[in-house]
Formats: C-alpha cells, sequence, structure tokens
C-alpha cells in the first residue's frame, strides 16, 4: 500500500534529492546531511545532522530514524535514541541525532546518506488499572534479561 505525505523542503535542502528507496523492496528512505560543511565526530562524539526538509505525517503514522547498517557495520556510525520517532504532530525539520560508536573520527559530509527513515503505522492504547494481577499466568511469567536462553 501507498501513503502520499506532504513534504515541505526548507532552505538547506533545495540542493538535495528527496528522501528515496534505494531499491524497489527497501523499507527505509535514505536521509541526506543538510548541512554546508562537513561535521566530524570523533569517538564517542554525537551530532544532530538536519535533513532540510519538514513532513505532515497522517494521523496514526510516525516516522522511525534508523541507522544505516553499512555505516553501523563499518563505521560504528547510528543513531543515538534509535530509532528515533517523528511524531503526526510535529512539524519541524526531520534530523537525525547521531553517535560515534567506532573508535576512529567520521566525518558526516554535505549530501552524504548518513541515516534512513521508515514510515510505520502505530497504535495507541488505554490503560486498564486492575487490582490483582497474575504474575505468573504465562509461561515466562516475572522472568526477564535472558530467562529464556541463549
Amino acid at each position: 500500500m501507498t501513503h502520499t505525505i506532504k513534504i515541505h523542503i526548507l532552505e538547506n535542502g533545495k540542493e538535495l534529492s528527496l528522501p528515496a528507496y534505494a531499491t524497489p523492496q527497501s523499507a527505509g528512505l535514505d536521509l541526506l546531511a543538510a548541512i554546508p560543511e562537513d561535521i566530524i565526530l570523533n569517538p564517542g562524539e554525537r551530532g544532530v545532522i538536519p535533513c532540510g526538509f519538514c513532513v505532515a505525517l497522517p494521523d496514526g503514522f510516525e516516522a522511525q530514524i534508523r541507522a544505516r547498517s553499512g555505516l553501523a557495520a563499518k563505521h560504528g556510525i547510528t543513531v543515538l535514541n534509535a530509532p528515533g520517532t517523528i511524531d503526526p504532530d510535529y512539524r519541524g525539520e526531520v534530523k537525525g541525532i547521531m553517535i560515534n560508536l567506532g573508535s576512529e573520527s567520521f566525518v558526516i559530509t554535505p549530501g552524504m546518506k548518513f541515516a534512513q527513515m521508515v514510515i510505520a503505522p502505530f497504535t495507541r492504547i488505554t490503560w486498564d488499572a486492575v487490582e490483582t494481577f497474575d504474575m505468573a499466568e504465562t509461561q515466562r511469567g516475572t522472568g526477564g534479561f535472558g530467562s529464556t536462553g541463549k
């Protein structure tokens, strides 16, 4: 299923392509760095990278900002709050909070593919506060953090 989403290109994104899928079956749209000059992320440093656009997501959808697997595997560059969430009521510039978990400095250049964005539906819930709760009603019960084995 395809949805049409409004996108507004900001001044810093005018020279860049729109976010796009790299292949016909890609889940994520590549995000390009809408920066005027290189940004160097030294090991352990983080930086906010602007994308040069705003979106108007439909109610019930979010945009998830995720790492690019190649940058993560080869250089340790990832999204700090992975995945970053863009809510449907946010109308500001889309940005990625990137961190260098690698051992060497990494340069983000103007127009570079630095992250990806997945548009996904989400579910809202309401709570049912109860007086009693059967903690062992499942096979797992209260076991967590490795309780199901290796």
